[in-house]
């Protein structure tokens, strides 16, 4: 983003867009996380299967279950023959279980079947696994094959027709380990080498998983990275163990949950500081904090204890060494994000105040700092840090950390103070505050984070008057890029208590640029706003999309821009809805044989607009009708 007269940075520089984060992301400011493990021997006595003893799939075997999956997904979703289908397929995996989890293609397919499998197959199946459970959870394909098993727990739990079933089987052929008790004696073998196996680049996959399923809680960002690991086929599949993200568990599992995590306790300095352990307690952090609060609490406090503990740094609490290590700094994020609001006061108050400005400018630091602001809920502690942090945010997006900035209005938008003079911080930034003539150019300004001046080509001398701001220039160019961080900080505002100054800037943008807006991946999300926001009235809305009149088919066949119109269309009034589906209809043929357009055609039911125009009203008429009485119910 420029800069501009009187800035004591670099005239004429536009502000960074910021580092991205995640591992080795471009400009993150972090390298990607090494890989390492620990070797430990097995414990007990235990006899593992050395890497070159493993068994091997042939060809002919792996074509067979191959045949077998590709059989089942053709079959249907119910009836006699599937269930034998299924049950025949999973008994001769059983005696292949261990070669076909180790083997890459074998392992995607085990993976699979493992989502069509009733409880008691896939409990022999993984019994059969169970005397190499060590060398399992540590092979680079055995994991998934083990994090699969477990991500049937919501699927599978609590089936009492199942249940019976088991009963007669177990009658049949001898006892099996029931789902649970699997569960169980995994969580107990984990716990007896725990830091192997949170330390093992594979083997904390299955700590991770294992810690979701006894709490009863399923991360999106770790069943994310589950699917990312199977073949793109797989991936395609319906994936069962994704629908559910909360489920019921047995009390005994969140008994196992606390002795489990209680195992963190014991060394908690290597998953402060160890790449691959510290995943493991950020995952442990985020589900105890909803199903063992005080627990967590207790965790925290380790973690902040053993940090406060080490020498001081020369320029102040010796936390903030650790606000700038890669790997320390991520935990510290989840524990900021966990934190109840006396602990975040307090961590204020004794390691953190005085130095906002210092760690909003560091490359890592400022990570947790925006976990910081993101957690504020309270006026008592966003004030100190508004004002703080305020005098620098020209600084901070200059140095290429907009997500600060952003979350510090995402605060103020949160709490419900200081949004007047953070908004007025930011014209000041954009250089659109004086003269008050370049204000209604700030969406534009804020969308792109550019200043006034690289946004529009401006050269200015250092120190000289600024130029009022020039309609025609600004209708005459296009809408620039709509950055991600942009788009966020745009929606911020727009929920503000005072929404004004944005929505007049949105209504002086041209048909051409509002569309722009609207077709943008980002820049739909700030229409999305303008209509879902309480502080914007039913006349500003109105007033910004007016602008649109003329565009609708273009909208409508545009991916982004046709979801902007189904939700103006939800919220319009008949009348607008008339202006609407006749502007669409003169090009009725055109909608239809878009792919986005289609779709909007159905939404509007403009066949029957053009056939039957007295059964559309009615139908419409009634469809805002029951939105009426809807509302008023929500309202009371």
């Amino acid at each position: 983003m420029g800069l501009g007269p009187g800035s004591p940075h670099k005239q004429g520089r536009r502000f960074p867009a910021g580092g991205k984060r995640g591992r080795g992301a471009k400009g993150a400011g972090r390298p990607p996380p090494g890989r390492q493990r620990h070797p430990c021997p097995p414990q007990d006595g235990r006899s593992e299967l050395a890497p070159d003893e493993h068994p091997h799939l042939s060809p002919e075997t792996l074509g067979y279950f191959r045949r077998a999956l590709s059989a089942l997904k053709e079959a249907p979703e119910t009836g006699e023959e599937r269930e034998l289908m299924v049950h025949n397929v999973l008994k001769e995996v059983e005696a292949q279980a261990l070669a076909l989890a180790t083997n890459r293609s074998g392992s995607e397919m085990l993976q699979e079947l493992l989502g069509f499998s009733p409880r008691k197959p896939l409990c022999r199946v993984w019994a059969a696994l169970h005397p190499n459970l060590r060398f399992v959870a540590c092979h680079r394909c055995g994991v998934h094959v083990l994090q699969s098993a477990l991500l049937q727990l919501p699927r599978l739990l609590g089936s009492p027709a199942e249940e019976e079933e088991e009963e007669e089987e177990d009658g049949k052929d001898g006892h099996v380990e029931t789902l649970e008790e699997l569960v169980l004696g995994l969580a107990a073998e984990v716990c007896d080498d725990f830091l192997f196996y949170c330390g093992d680049t594979h083997g904390s996959f299955v700590v991770r998983t294992l810690l979701q399923v006894l709490g009863g809680t399923l991360l999106e960002s770790e069943r994310a990275r589950h699917r990312g690991s199977q073949s793109p086929e797989a991936q395609k599949a319906p994936s069962r163990e994704c629908k559910a993200t909360d489920f019921e568990v047995p009390e005994t599992f969140l008994n196992c949950l606390q002795n489990l995590s209680s195992c963190f306790l014991k060394d908690i300095a290597v998953f402060i500081t160890d790449k691959i352990s510290s995943f493991c307690l950020q995952v442990a952090l985020q589900i105890l904090h909803s199903k063992l609060p005080q627990f967590c609490a207790h965790l925290c406090n380790a973690v902040i204890g053993y940090l406060s503990s080490r020498n001081s740094s020369a320029d102040g609490s010796p936390l903030l060494l650790f606000l700038r290590d890669q790997t320390s700094s991520r935990l510290l994020e989840q524990v900021l994000l966990v934190s109840e609001p006396p602990r975040l006061q307090s961590l204020f108050e004794d390691h953190l105040q005085g130095q906002l400005q210092a760690l909003a400018a560091h490359s890592i630091a400022n990570f947790p700092l925006q976990r910081f602001l993101d957690a504020i809920t309270t006026p008592e502690l966003l004030s100190p840090v508004f004002e703080e942090l305020s005098p620098a945010l020209e600084a901070v997006l200059a140095q290429g950390h907009p997500g600060v900035v952003i979350a510090l209005v995402g605060a103020c938008r949160r709490v419900g103070t200081h949004q007047a003079q953070v908004l007025q911080l930011l014209l000041e930034a954009f250089h659109c505050a004086e003269p008050s003539s370049r204000q209604v150019a700030c969406v534009p300004l804020f969308a792109a984070l550019m200043a006034y001046e690289v946004y529009y080509g401006l050269e200015e001398e250092e120190g000289a008057v600024p130029m009022e701001h020039q309609v025609e220039m600004a209708t005459a160019r296009e809408l620039g890029e709509v950055t991600v961080l942009g788009s966020l900080l745009l929606q911020h505002l727009l929920h503000f208590s005072s929404p004004c100054l944005i929505l007049g800037s949105l209504g002086a943008l041209t048909g051409p640029q509002l569309l722009t807006l609207a077709r943008s991946p980002a820049g739909s999300h700030v229409l999305d706003a303008v209509l879902s926001s309480p502080s914007v009235t039913r006349k500003q809305r109105r007033r910004v999309l007016q602008t649109l009149k003329g565009h609708y088919v273009t909208l409508a066949c545009s991916r982004h821009g046709s979801r902007v119109l189904d939700a103006i269309w939800s919220g319009a009034a008949l009348g607008a809805r008339k202006e609407i589906a006749a502007e669409l209809g003169e090009r009725n043929q055109e909608l239809i044989r878009d792919p986005f357009g289609h779709h909007v055609a159905r939404n509007v039911a403009l066949t029957t607009f053009l056939k039957r125009r007295e059964a559309w009203e009615r139908e419409q008429g009634a469809v805002a009708k029951r939105r009426r009485a809807l509302n008023s119910i929500l309202e009371d």
